[in-house]
């Protein structure tokens, strides 16, 4: 039952195999960059983490946290289920100034150039993946496929700052994420998709 939910998932958001391994690999990405950075996202006022969280995904190895990857929709979050916050990043270019311009290291940087890459790949598709994927309403993924590739190197700048993980706030989830994968239990991980699946469907039909 569980693994018929998962594969209608992909049927219905047209998931190539290519286009899951790059979310794959995205998910894996951001996993190991907040591991390296436990201590630093768990500090106070920073969106990314409480400190529980950090100190279930550092003991991970890397092999644990390929396989934590594995879920058919995005495992990190910009905002990008703040309608408002992204209409007026992408309306108007010149809103933008080097006082909005987040402090990151290089890492963080080049991981959420890639991340807005993906998405503005996604959302031109103009299908429904970039709500199941990333967690976008329509209004974002419509403004996303309106802007061209040359305005994306102005928003990595500003918005470095609100990378996060997604359903940071959800303790259950991370944690029967992060214990299957440390476990090694792979039908425990496809429980915990399939829990995925459900926060991100609940979050549709709230927004709607």
């Amino acid at each position: 039952m569980q693994e018929a939910i998962v594969g209608s998932w992909a049927q219905e958001s047209h998931l190539s195999v290519e286009s899951l391994g790059s979310l794959h690999d995205l998910n894996h990405r951001f996993l190991d960059l907040a591991a390296a950075r436990a201590q630093g996202w768990a500090a106070p006022g920073h969106p990314g983490f409480s400190p529980g969280l950090a100190g279930q995904l550092a003991p991970l190895s890397e092999a644990q946290r390929r396989a934590a990857a594995g879920c058919p929709y995005a495992l990190f979050d910009l905002r990008f289920q703040d309608d408002g916050h992204w209409r007026s990043r992408l309306q108007d270019p010149r809103a933008w100034c080097v006082a909005d311009e987040a402090v990151s290291d290089d890492e963080t940087v080049s991981f959420v150039r890639l991340a807005l890459f993906y998405a503005w790949h996604v959302a031109a598709g103009a299908g429904l993946d970039a709500q199941l994927q990333l967690g976008m309403y329509g209004n974002t993924a419509a403004a996303f496929r309106r802007i061209t590739l040359n305005r994306l190197p102005a928003l990595v700048a500003t918005e470095a700052a609100h990378l996060s993980a997604r359903w940071s706030e959800c303790t259950p989830f991370w944690s029967a994420l992060t214990s299957a994968a440390l476990r090694a239990d792979p039908p425990g991980l496809r429980r915990v998709q399939l829990y995925g699946l459900q926060l991100a469907a609940a979050s549709r039909l709230t927004h709607h």
